[in-house]
């Protein structure tokens, strides 16, 4: 197997996040513009050639169907032996669910890859450099879902991720922490972002969704499903149509597909599935990974090199079957009915030794003191999840002060606190407050709560809750949840019911 410079490694999966967002959300536009439109779609993807005798299951019309979308540096028309892929994310369309459900593969996945006649065992993204698509699909069948049928491959390169955020105009991301690193001093590639609620173009968004320098697979992973879901909350179809000709030419000079959407009848059969799906809410189902040991190495007592243990993922094939279930099942009714019901008559209270919290009174005065004035009344949380513990006040990064712009370019005072659950995990959750009372992240809640005398808004993302809100006068403050969705619903609603006045 060929080594992988972990300075590329982070760049490879960056187009499949686009293919998501113009073949899954652009779709219901191109739907309505008539079959000329598909012609010439069909036009524009025809512009590289498509995958080779394609291991897909070409679905009927109105059937559900499952897309793989591949991040690869492949260029039509080269050999796979020099492309390598970072992100292997399946889609599922359903007419009869309510969601349409996401599911990242880890590309470190220890897996066993057919090659010079035998076994190798390898990371999954590595069956892309020895066989492309094909046999990937192949490797991921036999290796972690049995019963897996892919009806399109999607497989796209890096090159036109900033032109496709930049066209759809940006997108609001919630940064959970301080993001740096700098290429001349590691092997990672470069990124300066702060924490908090922001708007990210091109260079900004791609460093964001790439990073995986100090967390794992699985937070980039939900990093990106999230930047996904941000994504397609932002743009309805009227935003879509006004860019729909640059979104497609993009996406058609940058990917690869099966022959079948290739074809003005084959796109059409995904499109109208895909139309039908636009209205419903992304269900993000997380893989059920289990990081092994890595590293070590040096060298033996008697003189010999000792091998490094790769960073493998592994899985127990139990939770695979059932996230792959889970994954295919129609959503019969909203996700975030359960986590959400309806709002009791009465308020309610939520005991802090149950939900796992635990007072932190004097830290969360000191993040309000370190603010210094921002422009808003400050809130800060008087109980946090137990175990985990403020951001230590650094200049210019923790806590942030900040100044918001919306999309008319207004500006608004903002903050942002950051509280550490497991730093080694990638697992950090954060406090925001802003003047803007309607940023895009708060546009739909999934239910309200009455708690302590706050009426209190829950997003629900998959049946966890990702985003507490709570609406003042002055303006809006809410807690996030850690890319992974670590915390609990009852500590989610537990911290935003326990907002104090600094």
């Amino acid at each position: 197997m060929r080594f992988i410079p972990s300075s590329r490694r982070g760049a490879l999966w960056r187009f499949a996040l686009g293919a998501v967002i113009v073949v899954g959300f652009t779709a219901a536009t191109t739907a309505v513009a008539g079959l000329l439109q598909f012609k010439q779609f069909a036009a524009d993807i025809s512009v590289t050639p498509a995958i080779r005798q394609a291991r897909v299951t070409i679905p009927h019309p109105g059937q559900p169907q499952t897309i793989l979308i591949i991040g690869s540096d492949h260029r039509a028309g080269t050999s796979f032996s020099s492309a390598n892929t970072d992100t292997m994310m399946l889609v599922r369309l359903d007419p009869n669910s309510s969601t349409i459900n996401v599911l990242s593969v880890p590309r470190d996945l220890k897996v066993e890859i057919p090659e010079d006649g035998g076994l190798a065992t390898a990371k999954l993204n590595s069956a892309y450099s020895v066989g492309g698509p094909n046999l990937l699909v192949k490797v991921i069948r036999q290796n972690v879902f049995p019963h897996l049928q892919v009806n399109h491959i999607v497989d796209v390169n890096f090159s036109g991720f900033e032109a496709l955020v930049n066209a759809i105009g940006c997108v609001y991301t919630d940064v959970d922490h301080r993001y740096y690193n700098n290429t001349a001093l590691t092997d990672y590639s470069s990124i300066n972002l702060q924490s908090g609620y922001q708007k990210l173009c091109g260079s900004d968004a791609l460093s964001f969704v790439r990073f995986r320098h100090t967390d794992s697979d699985i937070v980039r992973n939900a990093r990106q499903q999230d930047f996904i879901r941000w994504a397609k909350d932002q743009y309805g179809a009227s935003s879509l149509i006004a860019h729909r000709d640059t979104l497609l030419r993009i996406f058609g000079e940058h990917t690869q597909t099966d022959p079948d959407l290739h074809s003005v009848d084959g796109l059409i059969n995904m499109f109208q599935l895909v139309a039908f799906s636009a209205g419903h809410t992304i269900k993000q189902i997380p893989f059920p990974a289990i990081l092994l040991p890595c590293g070590g190495g040096g060298t033996t007592a008697d003189g010999t090199v000792a091998a490094v243990a790769p960073c493998y993922v592994s899985a127990d094939p139990g939770p695979e079957a059932h996230v792959y279930r889970e994954f295919i099942a129609a959503t019969r009714s909203h996700p975030a009915a359960q986590p959400v019901a309806a709002p009791p008559r009465k308020p309610v209270s939520v005991s802090a030794q149950a939900a796992g919290l635990t007072a932190d009174l004097p830290d969360g005065r000191a993040q309000v003191s370190a603010l210094g004035r921002v422009g808003m009344p400050v809130y800060f949380p008087r109980l946090i999840a137990a175990g985990s513990t403020y951001e230590p006040p650094t200049a210019g990064e923790y806590p942030r002060a900040y100044r918001l712009h919306d999309q008319s370019n207004d500006p608004h005072a903002a903050y942002r606190i950051v509280v550490v659950l497991n730093s080694l995990l990638g697992q950090y959750y954060g406090v925001q407050g802003t003047t803007w009372k309607t940023p895009p992240i708060l546009a739909s809640p999934s239910g309200t709560r009455t708690v302590g005398g706050k009426v209190l808004s829950l997003y629900a993302n998959g049946g966890k809750v990702s985003v507490v809100a709570w609406h003042t006068r002055q303006g809006v403050y809410w807690i996030s949840n850690t890319l992974t969705d670590n915390l609990t619903n009852k500590q989610m609603v537990g911290i935003a019911a326990s907002l104090t006045r600094g």
